[in-house]
């Protein structure tokens, strides 16, 4: 894209391999007018440190994306949170689009933002990281929106506080939504410059989009300015959890900031698909639920997941990245029947279950290599009974065992298959 606008681009990158077309080096050019830096890279990257010294700009691909808008752009309704980011981006997404808007899903997930903004979007539903959004500067949103923050990506930001800082970027909006049910985001809309809307999971107040009963209702962007209005029944959300419960209340402020009408909030939740490995039934067996949410790759995810289930047989473990798992066990334990453990840092989750759960049945698997969900699977087989659920909800990152969070996932799915 830069180069199609003129500039003259090297690459650079620690293994140097040639692309197509661009030099590739190990250093810095000597003349260099600004670096857009992959969001993997740390700030304190030796060369962008460097970069810095030198008064160059650094900056990320959603920053150049902001920076390079027509001046007729479609605005961003842009999200973050430590948890469910892709779940309520999708759930927005399909409530535009039930709206008639021409829209897509874009940044950290679906499209990238730099094809995105080039395109003739009515309207944008973004996801952002905070890495993402460390390297955005100048990005205003139409609505930015937090839904959870809970100890991660610490080893990035150097701090939980660095981290939560990186998060509140998003509300340099116009309007900022906050989950009023999350300590964290509620101090952190403190900050915010435009109008401050909550969503909850209880009744709620004037200004917020919460649950009465079976409803989901707004009390921030109502039909009638001082009433209520009901948007849609628990029973739209095609996915279990009270987390999911706050991603369609979330998406639904946000569609409701933009105009949307309830019945395509309504529409746009039942049409809703869920993306792979979160939360997603693999196989009903013998009255044994199988759930894959391999997604949960960090302990307030798993906490959440959990949550949604009344008997569990969990299967955990892999890099917690010195999470805390304490809290998330001790939550979980009234709905253990059981627990697979597998990965590098298992021993962790078993001293945790052993504190918390000392009565809960665990089995540990040994191995490091891919063959350890079957094992885990054939385990999780011999502990579950009819009305449990076999849950694949890790708390921890994969990369010890498998390639990724997907393949984790596919491997369990496949074993549950066989």
């Amino acid at each position: 894209m830069l180069r199609d606008l003129g500039a003259r681009v090297t690459v650079v990158d620690d293994r140097a391999e040639d692309l197509d077309d661009f030099p590739v080096q190990r250093t810095l050019p000597d003349e260099l007018a600004l670096v857009v830096t992959s969001p993997g890279f740390r700030p304190t990257v030796p060369m962008l440190v460097e970069a810095a010294s030198r008064g160059v700009e650094v900056i990320g691909e959603v920053e150049l994306a902001w920076r390079l808008r027509g001046p007729a752009a479609a605005p961003w309704l842009a999200l973050t949170g430590t948890n469910g980011k892709t779940t309520t981006v999708k759930m927005l997404e399909a409530m535009l689009s039930a709206a008639g808007h021409r829209t897509v899903a874009a940044g950290n997930v679906g499209l990238p933002l730099l094809e995105a903004v080039l395109d003739d979007y009515d309207v944008l539903a973004v996801e952002l990281s905070s890495f993402q959004l460390h390297w955005s500067s100048t990005v205003r949103p139409h609505t930015g929106a937090i839904l959870n923050v809970a100890d991660d990506h610490t080893d990035w930001h150097g701090s939980f506080q660095q981290y939560a800082l990186a998060k509140a970027r998003i509300f340099d909006a116009d309007v900022s939504l906050g989950n009023a049910d999350d300590e964290v985001v509620r101090t952190l809309l403190n900050r915010a410059r435009g109008r401050r809307v909550t969503f909850t999971l209880q009744s709620p107040r004037p200004g917020e989009v919460g649950v009465v009963e079976e409803l989901l209702i707004d009390r921030a962007f109502p039909d009638v300015p001082g009433e209520a209005t009901e948007l849609a029944t628990l029973g739209d959300i095609p996915v279990p959890g009270d987390h999911n419960v706050a991603n369609a209340l979330a998406a639904a402020a946000m569609a409701r900031s933009f105009g949307v009408p309830a019945d395509a909030v309504r529409t746009g939740l039942q049409a809703f698909v869920p993306e792979a490995h979160r939360n997603a039934l693999v196989a009903d067996v013998d009255g044994i639920a199988w759930v894959d949410d391999s997604k949960a790759t960090n302990p307030h995810a798993a906490a959440a997941s959990l949550a949604a289930y009344a008997s569990v047989v969990w299967i955990a473990g892999g890099l917690l990245k010195g999470a805390d798992v304490d809290d998330l066990v001790r939550q979980a334990a009234p709905r253990l029947r059981a627990a697979v453990l597998l990965g590098t840092d298992r021993a962790v989750l078993r001293e945790a279950l052993e504190r918390h759960a000392p009565d809960v049945p665990v089995v540990e698997v040994s191995r490091l290599d891919t063959g350890a969900m079957q094992e885990a699977v054939a385990a999780a087989r011999s502990l579950a009974r009819p009305g449990d659920t076999v849950l694949l909800a890790p708390a921890a990152a994969s990369m010890d065992c498998f390639t990724d969070y997907k393949q984790r996932g596919d491997l369990f799915a496949e074993a549950v298959r066989s």
